[in-house]
């Protein structure tokens, strides 16, 4: 499984997860010059911008532990402009961050949802 298909094989088990979970999707991978939010969701009465990082080894550490702070700047600055485009979502907004773990042939191994990473 190359980088492409092992970063698609994670969104498509976070948006699962996450719609099982009631999340209402609205939108994936939103890109402007500022950066890209991966899934976009509401959650209740609040705009959610989800970060999937997907691993198939743990040699470069945690997924989770990949998401930097500029990253996280960068998702909220691209969410401040979404929800500029998009005025009929929730004003609240948060940033979460899904950190999957699969096997070789993209086989779930694990799944960890953190909500409001920022806030």
């Amino acid at each position: 499984m190359n980088r492409r298909n092992l970063g698609a094989r994670g969104e498509a088990l976070a948006l699962s997860y996450l719609r099982n979970q009631g999340f209402k999707f609205i939108d994936r991978n939103f890109a402007c010059p500022f950066g890209e939010i991966d899934l976009i969701f509401v959650d209740k009465k609040t705009l959610v911008f989800v970060e999937v990082k997907t691993r198939w080894s743990l040699k470069y550490g945690n997924p989770s532990e990949s998401v930097t702070k500029r990253k996280l700047q960068s998702i909220v600055t691209t969410g401040a402009i979404f929800r500029k485009v998009f005025s009929n979502l929730p004003e609240t907004m948060r940033v979460d961050v899904v950190a999957i773990e699969v096997t070789n042939d993209g086989s779930l191994l694990s799944l960890r949802h953190i909500k409001n990473v920022t806030g």
